[in-house]
């Protein structure tokens, strides 16, 4: 992508598809037990001492009944406060999440920009986890060692490619992710907030390189608090709040419609 041309992946040679999102009547509750206690031991003994309260396992209801149809060709930008549903919207789009109700249809290849951490063995070498991850993302193993010394050369990570991933730092792992999850592109490119990758040096070619796939793709979806940021990238603004869809329409409107809902001057 260091030269301006798409990188074609296994999907380019498939049947073409008009790519897209459906959400209709779309629910997803989960559980708040899994999220109050830290491990399983401590719910059991809890509830083996009678200790906790009907109250305290009442679902968290985090998409409410949204209904919508995203299009080729849009760029969407999704606003809400935190816990507004913004990263549940973009990962049950992504499905990664079950829903409760309803229906979700996604035409298209799917490539996501959350949870970087996500499909990593501590144990295994960042060479290994090249493969794990690209097998996560649905990719052949054929197709990720070709390209292993592409994103090997772009996470610069020198001989520690090849030392367990538990001798990483935080931002080494976000840059051996960034590369893997970005080294091809998708129809549909879902993004939730600016990606910290790490020195000076690196976040400006993260940057290019999210460039390059905003432009490739089909559709965008963007979940941010940068206005700047879904004014330039985005004609279509969608504003969450407590789960619900509350604005469907132009970006300038929904910006303004966010502010107003949460008395932000």
């Amino acid at each position: 992508m260091a030269d301006g041309k798409k990188v074609r992946s296994e999907s380019d040679f498939l049947p073409m598809k008009h790519p897209s999102i459906v959400f209709e009547s779309v629910n997803l509750q989960y559980s708040s037990v899994a999220f109050k206690e830290r491990s399983l031991k401590a719910l059991l003994s809890h509830v083996l001492q009678g200790k906790r309260k009907q109250a305290d396992v009442q679902d968290v209801h985090a998409l409410k009944n949204i209904s919508l149809t995203i299009k080729e060709g849009e760029r969407v930008g999704l606003l809400g406060h935190n816990g507004a549903g913004k990263s549940t919207f973009l990962k049950t789009a992504a499905g990664l999440y079950p829903i409760s109700s309803g229906n979700v249809q996604v035409e298209g290849q799917v490539r996501s920009l959350f949870d970087l951490s996500l499909g990593f063995e501590p144990d295994a070498t960042g060479r290994e986890n090249i493969l794990y991850r690209g097998l996560l993302l649905g990719l052949s193993p054929a197709f990720m060692r070709e390209k292993e010394a592409e994103i090997v050369e772009f996470a610069g990570l020198g001989e520690f490619i090849d030392y367990p991933m538990k001798t990483y730092s935080a931002g080494m792992q976000v840059r051996l992710a960034f590369s893997i999850s970005t080294t091809v592109g998708g129809d549909i490119l879902l993004l939730d907030e600016v990606i910290g990758a790490g020195d000076a040096n690196f976040m400006e070619k993260a940057k290019r390189r999210i460039t390059d796939l905003v432009e490739q793709a089909d559709i965008l979806v963007l979940a941010s608090h940068d206005f700047v940021s879904l004014k330039r990238l985005c004609e279509r603004g969608l504003v969450l709040h407590r789960g619900e869809l509350v604005f469907d329409g132009e970006m300038s409107e929904a910006i303004f419609e966010y502010r107003r809902i949460n008395n932000i001057g």
